[in-house]
């Protein structure tokens, strides 16, 4: 991006909601309209790190504004109240499942002590066991 692009951006957040990303009203962020003058192309990478998945999506970006009022309602997510000020249409060009040898699986603090709250239950029971006296062995 050139100096003059970066120096034009705008900060607002984009919820990501294929086709579309969401700047929503009074958020900020880092996606801007100005990261892609002069570039409608896009690539996209949704990863999902437990199954060790990738999903690349190429395509080309298109930005509707305050000017298409119908569309920008159809972006809205129901039941949010915030106004969504533009939008951001993607059209998918290419699609590609990547290699996943290289993820790393990734998991949340409630998924491991969901996984490990078996371990832990058996932990206590043989502590219980070793305090009574009680282990077979």
């Amino acid at each position: 991006m050139s100096s003059t692009a970066a120096a034009r951006r705008d900060s607002c957040a984009c919820w990501m909601r294929p086709p579309s990303a969401l700047p929503i009203s009074g958020a900020t962020g880092s996606t801007s309209a100005s990261a892609t003058w002069g570039d409608s192309r896009v690539s996209l990478i949704f990863v999902d790190y437990p199954n060790r998945r990738r999903l690349k999506l190429l395509g080309h970006v298109r930005f509707v504004g305050p000017d298409d009022p119908v569309v920008l309602e159809r972006l809205a997510l129901p039941g949010y109240r915030a106004r969504v000020e533009r939008g951001f249409l993607i059209d998918v060009a290419a699609w590609d499942w990547n290699c996943p040898q290289h993820i790393t699986p990734r998991f949340t603090q409630a998924e491991i002590a969901e996984a490990a709250a078996p371990l832990h239950a058996r932990i206590a029971e043989l502590e219980r066991q070793l305090a009574g006296g009680t282990v077979a062995g």
